[in-house]
């Protein structure tokens, strides 16, 4: 009886990591090829901000933005 008890938590531990490992690798997938912001989101928020950006702020914001995905 504790045998079986013990061989259904290591299964559902066991479970649970794979399932993490598995939903983590589709997660960053999906993220890489659907970014959740680009230039023209950049460019349009520093407008609305007032600021004219450069193409070199630009990409040190993308730089940032892809740095902590």
């Amino acid at each position: 009886m504790l045998h079986d008890i013990l061989l259904i938590l290591i299964g559902l531990i066991i479970g649970a990591i794979i399932g993490f490992m598995i939903a983590r690798k589709v997660m960053k997938k999906y993220l890489k090829q659907n970014p959740p912001i680009n230039e023209q989101m950049i460019r349009a928020m520093m407008s609305g901000m007032g600021r004219t950006p450069s193409q070199k702020q630009v990409n040190q914001m993308m730089k940032q933005m892809n740095k902590y995905m």
